[in-house]
């Protein structure tokens, strides 16, 4: 069933619902499609009582104005990291040594609530007549006027004329999942293809626990490891009360980790030699491997990326279908890609550009005679 709309924003993570909201406040007809069954993208929080844990990202720092200016808007509240106590690093050995430094994490932000807080907060103020989540975008076509969205909704399949196609999802992705007709320039499909998808080879584990043992053993729960599965751990407990929690962000290759429950028990092990024999038995052990999510993976990402890349948007991707196929993910936010400020800041750059078209587009149209 044809439909259209001036705006196709395909992704409803941060970015995409960022550019929805710019686009709401502006009142620019758009509609918002997801390929997931929830909105978040890369954000998700599981929730234990009254304990948050993210699986994706959960820091922003001072000095990233978008993020702290949305949650103030949106009257959400932050604390620090918890950074108090030793900090320890084990060697190759599987040694434990306490004592090696401060907390890495001093001054890190978090959300009370976790950052599904934030995305809850940001779709309650979006209608829900113009979102829409298990909606895979499979095809896109340029008529030289329009692009047309081929889209696949619970079996069913819909065309949506848009004046814009906005990507707030991986380019690398963009490439394995969405089909272009006529096809996307070589160099412009090679350039998607550099872009590494931030966080895309993580994996993250997040043991949850009735005490903060470690707290009151004088452990800040931030650790280093030379001897893994984890190679860096950190408190990830709630602001107030429990339950507590502990995280890693776990180090070796993606397609050495396939082994979910020997990988829980390599995690507990490690957790144990860490901090002790009562963390051996969390309440809950949640695993998240990025990696293995076609959503925010490609093919690509599996190589290990030992570095932040150097983010922007790539000449080759401007000006595509002439101007109405446009990016905004974080990977193409040029001062804080990858970074939650990055979607905000690469949803902002795409809000301007529209609206700067919009103008131009205006001022040129045929003035009525009177």
């Amino acid at each position: 069933m044809p439909s259209s709309t001036e705006i196709l924003i395909v992704g409803a993570g941060l970015a995409g619902l960022r550019l929805a909201s710019q686009l709401e406040e502006r009142a620019i007809p758009y509609r918002l499609i997801e390929a997931r069954d929830r909105f978040g993208g890369r954000i998700k929080t599981h929730l234990v009582g009254e304990g948050y844990f993210d699986m994706g990202p959960a820091w922003f720092w001072d000095g990233q104005p978008r993020i702290h200016a949305l949650i103030e808007r949106l009257g959400l509240e932050i604390f620090e990291q918890y950074a108090e106590g030793a900090q320890s690093y084990e060697d190759e050995n599987g040694t434990v040594h306490r004592g090696v430094g401060a907390s890495m994490m001093i001054g890190s932000k978090r959300l009370i609530g976790g950052l599904a807080g934030l995305i809850d907060a940001m779709v309650a103020q979006l209608p829900n007549h113009k979102l829409a989540t298990k909606t895979v975008l499979e095809r896109v076509e340029f008529d030289g006027a329009h692009v047309q969205a081929f889209v696949t909704q619970d079996g069913r399949q819909e065309v949506i004329t848009a004046g814009h196609i906005v990507l707030c999802v991986p380019p690398r992705v963009a490439t394995q999942k969405i089909k272009f007709q006529p096809p996307l320039p070589l160099q412009t499909v090679h350039a998607m293809d550099n872009i590494a998808t931030w966080m895309a080879g993580q994996a993250k584990a997040v043991a949850v626990y009735d005490q903060p043992f470690w707290r009151t053993a004088g452990l800040s729960g931030d650790a280093m490891s030379r001897a893994g599965p984890m190679v860096e751990i950190h408190d990830a407990s709630p602001h107030r009360g429990g339950p507590y929690g502990l995280f890693g962000f776990i180090g070796i290759p993606a397609e050495s980790r396939r082994d979910e429950q020997k990988l829980r028990h390599a995690v507990l092990q490690q957790f144990g030699r860490l901090f002790g024999a009562e963390a051996l038995k969390p309440r809950q052990l949640y695993l998240k491997d990025w990696a293995l999510d076609s959503n925010t993976t490609a093919p690509l990402d599996l190589k290990p990326v030992y570095a932040h890349p150097d983010y922007k948007l790539p000449r080759a991707m401007q000006g595509l279908c002439d101007g109405r196929l446009l990016f905004g993910s974080t990977e193409v936010a040029p001062r804080f890609g990858g970074y939650l400020e990055g979607a905000l800041e690469a949803a902002d750059s795409v809000a301007h550009s529209i609206e700067q078209t919009r103008q131009e587009s205006s001022a040129h149209a045929p003035k009525a005679i009177a």
